[in-house]
């Protein structure tokens, strides 16, 4: 496997990116961040600008590098879904894949490999039996909708050539920030909040799994197409609470279970996310030979939690 030499990241400040970062440049890699705001380049990591909204972008920048990490697109879980949110989360998605494609299109320079984010929001709620796979259709709602239009906008590379992996990530578990920070603020309190049931599974990933998956995906030049970026052992809601309450507080804790209504209440139709229950399966990114450090939550948050 031949190693990549130049990189460009979209959505290289958000929560993956930023691992992602520093993961490759210790790997020797030059790395090329593209932002709206123009970061000081230091090293072998520079700053091109674009903006989404207005449609430009540092084409030569692009044009340069092997390969593109896409992960640009607005945090789905950081403001609550009004039209005007939902809009921005679709948006900040497939624009920002139009405008790479557009350029591309024109000229792909040394790009031979583009490696972009999608969500395992593209499946619905379990219907019970089987794990989704990456085969299985959209989901008809909202986030499903999202996902389908956010892989068809960058699919278009295909057509010219270039080598097109799309990851559909999990729940990535971080102390950065994301879901793992909303899950410990109760426990600070000694309160362990069971949401909902307790009972739906939510399929997880450690954030240095995820970011090793796209290194992966660069790297393994036969791999192409969809993955599921989820660990192999997903787990319910009441299951990662008490294992992380435990992991914080020993015994110091209270279960308090929060029913649907009040996250419906305070949440709106976010609440669907958080309330649903996904099984995905993890195996078909494991037959290319990836190995998870993290494939069960303990070994996961005993990493993350160290206190």
């Amino acid at each position: 496997t031949k190693i990549m030499s130049k990189i460009c990241i979209t959505g290289g400040t958000g929560l993956i990116g930023r691992r992602l970062t520093k993961l490759l440049s210790e790997k020797g890699h030059d790395i090329i961040i593209l932002s709206r705001s123009k970061g000081a380049s230091n090293g072998n990591l520079q700053y091109a600008q674009w903006n989404i909204k207005n449609g430009t972008i540092d084409a030569d920048a692009v044009r340069s590098c092997d390969a593109v990490i896409h992960l640009a697109g607005a945090g789905v879980a950081d403001k609550r879904w009004t039209a005007k949110r939902k809009e921005e989360l679709l948006n900040s998605r497939t624009k920002s894949s139009a405008l790479l494609v557009d350029i591309l299109k024109q000229d792909k320079g040394r790009v031979k490999t583009v490696v972009s984010s999608s969500a395992i929001g593209w499946y619905g709620p379990d219907k019970g039996g089987n794990a989704f796979v990456e085969t299985d259709p959209a989901y008809s709602d909202f986030l499903g909708e999202t996902c389908k239009l956010w892989e068809e906008s960058i699919s278009p590379v295909e057509a010219m050539g270039i080598r097109l992996v799309k990851l559909r990530t999990g729940i990535v578990l971080s102390n950065e920030g994301g879901a793992l920070k909303e899950f410990k603020k109760p426990l600070r309190f000694g309160l362990a909040s069971i949401l909902g049931s307790g009972t739906q599974m939510i399929s997880w990933i450690h954030i240095d799994d995820m970011c090793r998956m796209f290194m992966h995906a660069l790297e393994h030049t036969t791999a192409k197409g969809v993955y599921n970026a989820v660990a192999p052992y997903p787990v319910s809601n009441k299951e990662l609470t008490l294992r992380l309450a435990k992991k914080m507080r020993g015994n110091a804790f209270i279960t308090v279970p929060v029913p649907s209504f009040v996250l419906k209440l305070v949440l709106g139709e976010m609440s669907i996310e958080v309330l649903k229950s996904t099984t995905v399966s993890a195996e078909k990114i494991q037959q290319t030979g990836f190995q998870f450090l993290y494939p069960a939550i303990d070994a996961a948050l005993n990493e993350l939690i160290t206190s």
